[in-house]
């Protein structure tokens, strides 16, 4: 059996480097494709890193607390048999040859752009060449980075474009009356004035709420659905966070609520918190997201569901959910009409892409075709 390394991945365009939190596998253990091996933390959020072979864990070469580039050596998988002077001589071998990343090399990729539509502007990110497009709407309160975990991995069979929604992350903050259709108006600008006829929807949470729309008010762009604990499949929503998030201005009335984001909430980093907390108090955001919850979720109800319409909404739709959602219930995904995809991921709560990403996308690429 080969020698495979275990490196500290790239999540996101921006992470350059991560911290070692902890092993979750000992020296020894056997490990399969797609087990967390170890949790590393970044300046976004906390994720466990996983395993892309089968074999023994024979070395662990990152220590609890170290800090690391992006493709630093983390640990060693070999079968049992291996001798351990050849683990060690591969070991040598790459830290002698490996050059960490900088931002001299030019592997940046693809950052995010602005652009003015109808006077209004608009932050995307556009990755990858070819296919039908996937386009990813973040739900209530979050921006593109909400798809960190899953651009690249969408991207390597498909044009995919994430864009910030009005009133969101750096796109214009002003909104008229804060409505889905309003927000879903403005995607429907924003495939028109990239030429985008038309796109495979991705929507998390209240962005899921705006897919539905875009398709309900134009059928022709939309070549399939894919709704992410979805909004605006039944009534019920967690009414504190909703009232939580958008009173709160502070690291200490904010962080409470973002832990109700994640089954496990050490996932929250302080980074994270703070990035929140900037954007909350910005100019305009306030008014923005007081008016997007009052028309979304007056009196801590969904005001609109699709769910009997959903069947007929797209060609092709697939539900993704995470057992623990603590925004919306995962009772939602259940007893749907119509040939629809649904998977419940344990163990995972209402951000179920930052939590089990490996297996969003893995599910978003056999859905989405490759």
């Amino acid at each position: 059996m080969p020698i495979h390394m275990i490196t500290m991945p790239k999540w996101g365009l921006s992470m350059e480097q991560g911290q070692v939190n902890g092993w979750l596998k000992a020296v020894g253990d056997k490990v399969g494709k797609g087990d967390e091996v170890l949790d590393v933390e970044t300046d976004k959020i906390s994720s466990g890193v996983e395993c892309a072979f089968d074999g023994t864990l024979r070395r662990q070469i990152a220590k609890e607390g170290d800090t690391l580039p992006i493709g630093a050596l983390l640990g060693v998988v070999a079968d049992a048999e291996t001798a351990d002077g050849d683990i060690d001589a591969a070991v040598e071998a790459f830290q002698r040859d490996f050059v960490p990343p900088t931002a001299a090399d030019g592997d940046a990729g693809p950052q995010p752009e602005k652009v003015q539509i109808g006077g209004r502007t608009v932050r995307y990110l556009k990755i990858g060449e070819g296919g039908i497009p996937a386009v990813l709407i973040h739900g209530f309160g979050g921006d593109l980075n909400n798809w960190l975990f899953n651009h690249a991995d969408l991207a390597a069979h498909r044009e995919v474009w994430a864009l910030d929604l009005p009133g969101h992350g750096e796109s214009g903050k002003a909104v008229e009356t804060g409505s889905v259709d309003e927000l879903a108006a403005n995607v429907i600008a924003f495939l028109d004035d990239r030429g985008i006829e038309r796109a495979h929807l991705v929507g998390h949470s209240m962005g899921s709420l705006v897919a539905m729309t875009v398709a309900d008010r134009a059928p022709q762009r939309v070549a399939s659905l894919a709704l992410i604990a979805g909004a605006g499949l039944g009534e019920e929503i967690n009414r504190e966070y909703i009232d939580g998030f958008v009173a709160g201005n502070s690291r200490n009335t904010l962080k409470p609520h973002l832990t109700k984001l994640f089954a496990d909430g050490s996932l929250v980093t302080r980074q994270l918190v703070e990035d929140i907390v900037k954007y909350k108090r910005l100019e305009g955001v306030d008014e923005a997201l007081r008016k997007i919850a009052a028309s979304a979720f007056e009196g801590g109800s969904q005001q609109r569901v699709y769910r009997e319409k959903l069947k007929d909404l797209a060609p092709r739709t697939l539900v993704i959910w995470g057992s623990e959602d603590q925004i919306i219930p995962a009772r939602h995904a259940e007893g749907l009409k119509g040939d629809i995809r649904v998977h419940v991921i344990e163990g995972k709560g209402h951000m179920v892409q930052m939590e089990a990403a490996s297996e969003v996308n893995r599910l978003l690429n056999d859905f989405l075709g490759q």
